[in-house]
C-alpha cells in the first residue's frame, strides 16, 4: 500500500509522545519509529517533526539531552516526562472516544434513523 494516509490535524504530537514513550529517541529516530510502528503506512515530514518536538519540549511533555547517535554524530535525544505520560494517556482516551463516535456514525443505516 502506498503511503496515502495523511495525519489528521493534531495527531502528530500524540504519535511523537507514543514513539518516545517506548524509549529515548533522537528526532529522526522518532520519525523512523512512527513509520516502523505504522508499518510504513504513515510518513512524517521532517519539516513538521522538528517544530512538534520543540513544542512538546516547551510544554514540558518531553525532555532532551545531547548524546551520540548510532553513527557517532551528536544528536539530541528525547524522553517522555511524567507530564508527557499523562498527556499521552489523555490524548489516547480522547482519540479512542472520537474514533468510536465516528465509527458509529459510519455504521448508521437508514433503518436506525
Amino acid at each position: 500500500m502506498d503511503k496515502e494516509l495523511e495525519l489528521l490535524q493534531g495527531t502528530l504530537d500524540m504519535l511523537i509522545l507514543k514513539a518516545v514513550s517506548l524509549g529515548p529517541l533522537h528526532g529522526y529516530g522518532a520519525l523512523l519509529r512512527i513509520q516502523q510502528i505504522s508499518k510504513d503506512r504513515l510518513e512524517i515530514q521532517q519539516g513538521s517533526l522538528y517544530p512538534a518536538l520543540y513544542r512538546l519540549e516547551h510544554r514540558g511533555w518531553i525532555t532532551s539531552e545531547w548524546g551520540a547517535s548510532e553513527n557517532g554524530r551528536k544528536a539530541k535525544y528525547y524522553r517522555l516526562t511524567a507530564a508527557g505520560q499523562r498527556q499521552l494517556q489523555a490524548e489516547t482516551r480522547k482519540w479512542n472516544r472520537m474514533a468510536d463516535v465516528i465509527a458509529g456514525i459510519l455504521r448508521a443505516t437508514p433503518e436506525e434513523l
